[in-house]
């Protein structure tokens, strides 16, 4: 559930029914609403589902279980070296982008198998799988679909794709994760 511009007195009722993961764009943002709530409560797990600046990796971890936005070389080498001086390993996607926007970060389609390669021989990463965000179209079903054979080329089972307008499409098409906030929480301010 993505929770970002939400204040925690929102969250908390969510937390007490059970649900444990949450996903959140900025990094300063979730450092002060979840740094209190994730050490009262050890079972939740946050995810990083917004751009990731090298400059904010430091702050990063370990509040950050999940980062759905690794997308270039020198962010995977400051993401393996605080890993190493926090003794803490983040669960990783490579951000896709599928669109080929210009506005978007993300690995271009036709590179992701050389920034795969390079990132799994050079770093300790833990790759789980990839993420998109497609582009603002009635049927993002296609793109979902060259996801997922991206995803079965070199062998990841985690996909994050699809968001409060998408969800369905997404869920249809494989995806593991959904980034669905507005339809749970609704409209932001």
């Amino acid at each position: 559930m993505v929770t970002k511009t939400f204040g925690i007195d929102k969250i908390e009722p969510i937390i007490k029914t059970g649900h444990k993961h949450f996903g959140e764009n900025k990094v300063q943002e979730a450092l002060e609403k979840w740094t209190e709530t994730k050490d009262n409560n050890k079972d939740i797990k946050l995810h990083l589902i917004g751009k990731l600046q090298t400059n904010k990796v430091k702050f990063c971890l370990p509040l950050f279980d999940y980062i759905h936005s690794l997308d270039n070389i020198k962010l995977a080498e400051k993401i393996a070296n605080e890993q190493v001086k926090k003794k803490f390993k983040p669960k990783i996607f490579i951000q896709i982008n599928i669109g080929d926007e210009d506005q978007k970060g993300g690995v271009k389609q036709n590179e992701l198998l050389e920034f795969y390669k390079k990132i799994i021989k050079e770093f300790d990463l833990d790759i789980i799988g990839l993420m998109c965000i497609p582009p603002f179209v009635d049927d993002t079903s296609p793109f979902f679909i060259k996801m997922k054979v991206l995803s079965e080329k070199i062998n990841l089972k985690e996909l994050s794709m699809g968001m409060s307008g998408d969800y369905i499409q997404a869920a249809k098409n494989a995806a593991t994760f959904i980034r669905v906030g507005s339809k749970i929480m609704g409209k932001r301010d």
